[in-house]
């Protein structure tokens, strides 16, 4: 642990997303745009310390990387207890 007193610290996170498209048409398409975070910190250590702490949280933030380096994503679709496959059916 870094042992970095902090007296006090505010993060304002900001999400934008846009969806378009019609259910009906099965046309729906949903898109983040972007994130930003906005972090007032109030602190008597050194700026080098707090630097090392904000690099540390950003790091291990499961949300951050997620978005800054994509994963892949598996689905699994069960109907009626057997295997499904949705797209294997026409739309």
């Amino acid at each position: 642990m870094l042992k970095t007193h902090i007296d006090k610290a505010r993060v304002l996170v900001t999400a934008r997303f846009k969806n378009e498209g019609s259910v009906l048409r099965e046309t729906v398409r949903a898109e983040g745009l972007g994130v930003e975070t906005h972090c007032e910190i109030t602190s008597t250590e050194p700026a080098e310390k707090i630097a090392k702490v904000l690099r540390n949280a950003e790091a291990g933030c499961y949300v951050i990387q997620t978005i800054r380096n994509p994963t892949e994503v598996k689905s699994e679709y069960t109907l009626n207890g057997a295997t499904f496959e949705p797209n294997s059916y026409a739309k």
